[in-house]
């Protein structure tokens, strides 16, 4: 198929214009400060992992043909429904995912479920791990996601094989060397159970295969964790200005799509919850300078 690249270009464009930069986790900022609706270029590029020069080079009709990687990342930065990206892969010159394959697309009904949840760190992952959308409090809580490139968005790399030159800031999980050989090992375990579901998967193949290569704890993990899933659990956060909070992390399935909505909360009362409220006001921005740690014993 010929590309349409006056077409793609045309939903770029839309798309750009229609997505509000608190939709996707991004500072919303003086409204007066804007030019322009919705995304700024440069915040299409920084969410979809692809240079500004790119996008500018895509909304003008030039450049090379988009790689079905870059299709897939404009499509979930630009919040498309399953139509909306089929749409961009078509006018590409590409086809759409094929059934069978992980599901890499978040529905607008997830992404609209997420929005709600204004008080908790909340995140969209795939079967494989990777982090397809989250709100503002989840970079609040575990470094701003967006600064990360989007071949690095994925749990099981930022565990197993951590790049801090290209991560940005992560704030890790796990207090406690059991806490973390726990949660390492869940990982390894859901991996193999992803395996047997998506055999022919390329993307996994591809994860798979940098993780044994790079990282011993997992080739020692996945050569004795049976398979499994991702269960709920309390899990520590080394907050950098907060210190240790320990809350209650829930995973709920969606099926269909065979995604994970991962949702960290604090019972009412508690020191946690507290720094849960202070993250919401003060968001990514760094408290160690002039903000003391909320009052209370540090959590084990």
């Amino acid at each position: 198929m010929s590309i349409d690249r006056a077409g793609l270009a045309a939903a770029v464009r839309r798309g750009r214009e229609r997505v509000r930069p608190e939709e996707v986790g991004l500072p919303a900022g003086p409204r007066g400060n804007r030019r322009v609706p919705g995304l700024r270029r440069e915040e299409l590029a920084m969410l979809a992992g692809i240079s500004v020069d790119y996008v500018v080079r895509l909304e003008q009709g030039r450049g090379p043909r988009p790689s079905t990687q870059v299709l897939a990342a404009l499509a979930r930065a630009l919040r498309l429904d399953t139509a909306g990206r089929d749409e961009l892969f078509h006018l590409a010159g590409g086809a759409p995912p094929a059934p069978g394959a992980i599901e890499l697309h978040v529905r607008p009904s997830v992404l609209r479920l997420i929005d709600r949840f204004v008080d908790l760190p909340t995140m969209v992952v795939s079967a494989k791990g990777d982090v397809l959308a989250w709100n503002a409090m989840s970079s609040a809580l575990l470094g701003d996601w967006s600064i990360v490139p989007v071949e690095r968005r994925n749990i099981n790399l930022l565990r197993f094989l951590p790049d801090p030159a290209r991560d940005g800031v992560r704030h890790p999980v796990g207090a406690t060397e059991a806490e973390r050989a726990a949660t390492a090992a869940q990982a390894a375990a859901a991996l193999r159970s992803t395996a047997a579901r998506y055999p022919r998967d390329p993307g996994l193949a591809a994860l798979l295969a940098d993780l044994l290569a790079g990282s011993a704890q997992f080739r020692r993990l996945w050569d004795s964790e049976p398979a499994g899933g991702w269960r709920s659990a309390r899990k520590t956060v080394e907050h950098p200005s907060l210190g240790a909070l320990t809350l209650d992390c829930d995973t709920l399935h969606v099926p269909d799509v065979d995604q994970a909505v991962i949702v960290y909360s604090a019972p009412p009362g508690t020191r946690e919850a507290e720094a849960l409220a202070l993250l919401r006001v003060l968001g990514t921005q760094d408290l160690a300078a002039d903000q003391a740690p909320v009052a209370g014993p540090r959590s084990a």
